[in-house]
């Protein structure tokens, strides 16, 4: 019933949150490592372009430093300053990145595209995982995203802003296997590295009690907050997770990269459904029109461009490289305005039944 009510709640609010001379739409950002540098660039471009307005945005992992930072830095410096966060966060990602163990090899550069997957140290890492846990191998539970996020966003400048963009971090529960939504009020470092927390890698991050690993594995990112907490009802989903390989995995780093892509689209796969359903019943005359939400769907896909990177990719944190995603990103939502800027609010832009179902 909580959840009728919010619905019908949102239903009698103004289609575009209350903002004018532009369009409002919500974003969907999923999760991916370094290949969220696209969805970087992607957030740059909208950024640039004044007709367009963001409500709210759920997020997951990668997607969640993206949307924690785009709120920062829209609340304390407008649409500029949110692209210099965007810029600055990432820099400082692949400085400290830079630093690490996982560095490319020889072999990398010679037979790939730089990404570490030849790395000795990364090679020994990928069998460590599969034989201790990271309770056993960083028992300090040392991760430089933390200073990194600490210096990048002003959390409770978030917290406290009512008028800061309504944000959805997805988070899995590890004791309950439910999915987790931290709301603006709940924002933290805790809650954005619990949106990003790789069991294999990282310790479980704890937030109030509760122990989280990433929301992928419920919500990569989850749709339904948008729809029950915000006015638009326009979805843009940024994806950085390839739906659709053309040829099947045959390495063992192939098949485990797939297996984690499947699963991490599971359930937006799931609630895209859902939302077709509910859509045709409304088509159908099954639910009256307004009873029930009729949500736009819009998809910008990153798929041209990870999908020729292999999964030693998602840990490749060089500049030049995060760079050249960005650019894909920057680009790839210049061709999505283009095309479809006028749709908003009419209508959606992505096939769902061609796509998802």
């Amino acid at each position: 019933m909580a959840n009728t009510r919010r619905t019908r709640h949102s239903r009698n609010r103004s289609d575009h949150g209350g903002k004018t001379g532009g369009k409002t739409i919500n974003l969907a950002l999923q999760g991916g490592g370094a290949h969220g540098a696209f969805t970087w660039g992607v957030l740059d471009r909208l950024l640039q372009d004044d007709r367009i307005a963001v409500e709210g945005i759920s997020a997951t992992s990668a997607g969640a430093m993206n949307a924690a930072v785009f709120a920062h830095g829209l609340a304390v410096g407008g649409r500029e300053g949110a692209r210099a966060a965007l810029g600055t966060f990432w820099r400082r990602v692949s400085e400290v990145a830079s630093f690490g163990p996982f560095q490319a090899s020889f072999l990398d550069w010679w037979l790939g595209d730089g990404a570490p997957g030849l790395s000795p140290a990364l090679v020994m890492f990928d069998f460590l995982t599969r034989v201790m846990s990271p309770y056993e191998f960083n028992p300090w539970n040392w991760n430089p995203l933390r200073a990194v996020l600490n210096e990048s966003i002003a959390f409770d400048r978030l917290r406290e802003d009512a008028g800061a963009t309504r944000l959805f971090l997805c988070a899995t529960n590890v004791r309950t296997g439910k999915l987790k939504i931290f709301g603006n009020r709940e924002i933290t470092v805790d809650a954005v590295l619990a949106s990003a927390c790789i069991p294999v890698l990282s310790q479980a991050v704890e937030v109030d009690g509760e122990a989280y690993w990433d929301g992928g594995y419920m919500g990569n990112p989850a749709i339904f907050p948008l729809i029950y907490e915000c006015r638009s009802r326009d979805v843009l989903i940024v994806h950085i997770n390839p739906l659709v390989r053309p040829e099947v995995p045959r390495s063992a780093p192939e098949i485990i990269d797939r297996m984690n892509e499947i699963s991490f689209n599971s359930s937006l796969m799931r609630e895209m459904r859902a939302i077709t359903f509910v859509s045709k019943l409304i088509d159908d005359g099954e639910i009256r029109e307004g009873l029930l939400p009729r949500i736009r769907m819009h998809s910008i896909f990153a798929d041209d461009v990870v999908g020729k990177l292999g999964a030693a990719s998602k840990r490749n944190a060089r500049w030049p490289f995060l760079v050249q995603l960005c650019d894909a990103g920057r680009a790839a939502a210049d061709a999505w305005l283009g095309a479809n800027y006028d749709q908003l609010g009419r209508a959606s832009t992505v096939d769902i039944a061609a796509t998802f179902l």
